[in-house]
């Protein structure tokens, strides 16, 4: 089916396009809905806050350990020498290593007044005098959905803007300084460490916290160990926090699956939310292409769409509407097309015949009569063109023209005044009844104006000589109701509603032949029916039934 421009005219949207389940809408949808429960569960998954709470406690536990062994040890591995009070080293050995048997992941050392290391709880004598480093013991395996999860959230991290080497910050002591405490510490002599030696030996040193290359956290605190006061060594525990890893990993397992059960459920309710949308639009639209290519001429939209309750529904039904409408005003535009090559024909009919008799006659009283038939068929035929043009012209100015308040009264009073200037004879007079302040409707002036000149005009062509044309106005709450009466046949019965089509036209005895083209009325309705308003004819009655003319009623919404 061509436009126009005469090109074809094709649907918007091929099949494949509208059966396809991922929409575009739906991935707008999915996308929104699926966003704020990744980012919840990406700020929960980075848990920094936790992590240093649990660090945090490792710590004070680990100084605390550190504190009862510096303690244990000041107590039973020192003796008084010169009156100072020094470090037993082979006493200080085992009581070191039985301290740190109950815990395996802790490795404990232990330094004395001079930086020197003096005791290892991983280092031992072995066969042959020879010294054995026994290592903390290897990290436990993971599963394997909680070692993907881990390695795959360690890889996150490791693209994070982050401390590398500390990892982590516990305010345990936020104004101490933090220092790398190895098992290479050096002897009192190094220059970089004798800093850091003295405020170990003060208890001022903030815990060391770091991950190694195999991905263990390990915490060390360094506490002096004091007998009267005196500082005869320092104690250096280390730990693998294995517990915060792991409690760390069960709540990124649980935040996890939550996500996805989330996920899950979003993009189900997505789907749906899509499918009651997407789906019912792409409908729609099927059913306004099949309109554009002349399909559903009752009406194309799903009745599933017309029945629903929501903005879809609306939509459907104005949809519905306007398809109606619109095939509605094709069929009258067909219609009157075809009244108005009818109406044409007639007088150029006339005209063709008039035209070949007066070739072959040569009496100049029949010429003169046939040229006055031309002469009223070309007078006819420019009425019924101007009147067509009028028709096709009202419903375009109505919809482009804004309604606006119009007072009624002048345009009556001045109709009134203009045809008693104009009337002759014995010619019927118009009368005005009712309030002239009040009447005031919605619409355009012109086309009201028109109106009432056609009711009026039509009742004064039906009335008898010295009759009487009587208009009537009267508010009705939200309208305003205007009555044209005359006094005379009546309408039959019959055509009471007829008059109002096009071309209809009935007129009085004694009236030449093509005075009227039968549009006034017609687009009399036209303006009313544009304006909102309703227009009806009847016949006035009086009480033994008898016709005393004919009544138009127009009522147009008040301004």
């Amino acid at each position: 089916m061509p436009d126009a421009s005469g090109a074809p005219l094709t649907r918007s949207r091929t099949e494949p396009e509208r059966r396809r389940w991922l929409s575009p809408l739906l991935r707008r949808i999915l996308l929104l809905n699926a966003l704020p429960p990744a980012l919840l569960a990406a700020a929960l998954l980075y848990l920094d806050q936790y992590q240093n709470g649990l660090l945090a406690a490792e710590v004070e536990a680990l100084r605390t350990q550190a504190r009862i062994y510096a303690g244990g040890i000041a107590e039973a591995a020192t003796r008084t020498r010169d009156e100072r009070t020094v470090l037993v080293p082979e006493a200080a050995r085992p009581l070191l290593r039985r301290l740190v048997e109950p815990s395996p992941n802790t490795q404990a050392r232990l330094f004395d007044s001079t930086g020197l290391l003096v005791a290892d709880s991983r280092v031992r004598e072995g066969p042959g005098g020879a010294i054995v480093t026994e290592p903390l013991p290897p990290p436990e395996p993971r599963g394997a959905i909680a070692g993907t999860i881990g390695g795959l959230y360690d890889r996150i991290l490791a693209i994070l803007p982050r401390d590398t080497r500390q990892g982590v910050t516990v305010d345990v002591n936020p104004d101490a300084p933090s220092f790398d405490w190895q098992p290479e510490f050096g002897g009192a002599g190094s220059g970089d460490r004798r800093e850091e030696l003295r405020l170990a030996l003060e208890g001022g040193v903030r815990p060391y916290i770091r991950r190694t290359a195999d991905g263990r956290l390990l915490v060390s605190v360094a506490e002096p160990a004091r007998r009267s006061a005196t500082t005869v060594g320092i104690v250096l525990l280390t730990r693998e926090a294995r517990e915060v890893d792991q409690r760390l990993l069960e709540i990124r397992v649980s935040v996890l699956a939550l996500f996805g059960l989330a996920l899950l459920l979003t993009v189900l309710a997505s789907y749906y939310l899509a499918r009651t949308l997407a789906t019912p639009i792409l409908q729609l639209a099927e059913s306004a292409a099949a309109m554009r290519e002349g399909e559903g001429r009752g009406g194309s939209v799903p009745k599933p769409l017309l029945m629903r309750d929501d903005e879809i529904g609306v939509l459907a039904r104005d949809l519905q509407t306007a398809a109606r409408a619109l095939w509605a005003r094709i069929d009258a535009n067909e219609r009157f097309a075809a009244d108005v090559a009818h109406e044409l024909r007639n007088p150029l009919t006339s005209v063709r015949s008039a035209i070949e008799t007066l070739r072959r006659i040569e009496d100049p009283p029949k010429q003169r009569r046939l040229l006055q038939i031309i002469s009223d068929d070309a007078v006819r035929m420019d009425r019924l063109i101007n009147d067509i043009a009028d028709s096709s012209k009202v419903d375009a100015e109505l919809s482009r023209t804004v309604a606006q308040p119009v007072d009624v009264g002048p345009i009556l009073a001045a109709l009134s005044e203009l045809h008693a200037a104009t009337r002759e004879g014995n010619d019927p007079v118009v009368e005005i009844e009712g309030p002239s302040e009040g009447l005031v409707v919605r619409g355009v002036e012109g086309r009201i104006v028109q109106v009432f000149r056609n009711l009026i005009g039509n009742a004064v062509s039906f009335s008898p000589p010295d009759g009487k044309v009587t208009v009537r106005a009267r508010p009705l709450g939200a309208t305003i109701e205007f009555t044209v009466e005359d006094e005379g046949p009546g309408i039959p019965d019959a055509k009471l509603e007829s008059i109002f089509d096009r071309f209809y036209s009935e007129r009085p005895r004694g009236e030449r032949f093509g005075q009227h083209s039968g549009l006034g009325l017609s687009i009399s309705r036209q303006i009313v029916e544009g304006l909102r308003g309703r227009i009806a004819a009847e016949n006035r009655r009086d009480a033994e039934g008898n016709i005393l003319g004919a009544r138009f009623i127009v009522r147009l919404p008040t301004g």
